[in-house]
């Protein structure tokens, strides 16, 4: 069955500083590897691109995570990330599904990304799966359809919760609040206990709330495509 499904398409963020903190940010490994594990387990195709190419910045870059500590010793996924593939050189035609991983970075460069709302657009308007964990649905925040109307607008959708930034004191650190935006747009946001799992399926959106859903979203993709498949 995994013969007949197109690959899918793993973005992270290429912004590698936490707003005006001068902190170092990026994406959360764990966020990428985990629905990669989903991916690969069921012999799905994968490529990996961020918003400039080349390597992306990491952040929450915890080795102790097996998931994690397996990815980073693998030779391929090194060489994949480290040359990430620029977003917006791709043809969205050729993927089944897009999936965005979270990690602060998100918020500064994907929500005004031409690119993204392309990529976006180009494969749920063909019937594909868009889907994105934590801040990853920074991605979501500006996406229209052709007719211009939110994609988001009457979905039911998870993202990191307002008081999940409050608790990691980022609420005046990030340009806008993430779930309020969202909620801004027309989304129907579904919250969870801080830190909790929570992945939100709503027709072919696939959403999670923070890293511990990152499994749980791979998991929903790839129900999704083998459904359709």
């Amino acid at each position: 069955m995994p013969d007949t499904i197109k690959p899918i398409l793993c973005v992270v963020t290429s912004h590698p500083i936490r707003g005006d903190s001068g902190e170092p940010t990026g994406f959360a490994l764990v966020e990428l590897t985990h629905p990669l594990e989903v991916f690969e387990g069921a012999g799905i195709p994968v490529e990996i691109a961020s918003i400039r190419g080349g390597h992306p910045p990491i952040d929450f870059f915890d080795l102790s995570d097996p998931v994690n500590a397996r990815f980073w010793k693998d030779k391929a996924f090194r060489d994949a990330l480290a040359h990430s593939l620029v977003l917006g050189d791709l043809d969205p035609s050729r993927y089944s599904a897009v999936f965005f991983a979270g990690g602060h970075g998100t918020m500064w460069d994907f929500t005004d990304s031409a690119a993204v709302q392309k990529i976006i657009r180009a494969i749920w308007e063909a019937g594909g799966i868009v889907s994105a964990v934590c801040h990853g649905p920074a991605a979501l925040v500006n996406a229209t359809l052709s007719d211009g109307s939110y994609l988001v607008a009457g979905k039911k959708l998870a993202a990191f919760t307002d008081e999940e930034e409050e608790e990691v004191k980022y609420t005046k650190v990030v340009p806008y609040l993430l779930a309020t935006t969202l909620k801004e747009r027309g989304a129907l946001h579904q919250p969870a206990p801080n830190w909790t799992e929570k992945v939100v399926v709503d027709g072919r959106l696939v959403t999670g709330q923070n890293p511990a859903s990152a499994h749980g979203v791979g998991k929903a993709v790839l129900d999704q495509l083998t459904a359709t498949a």
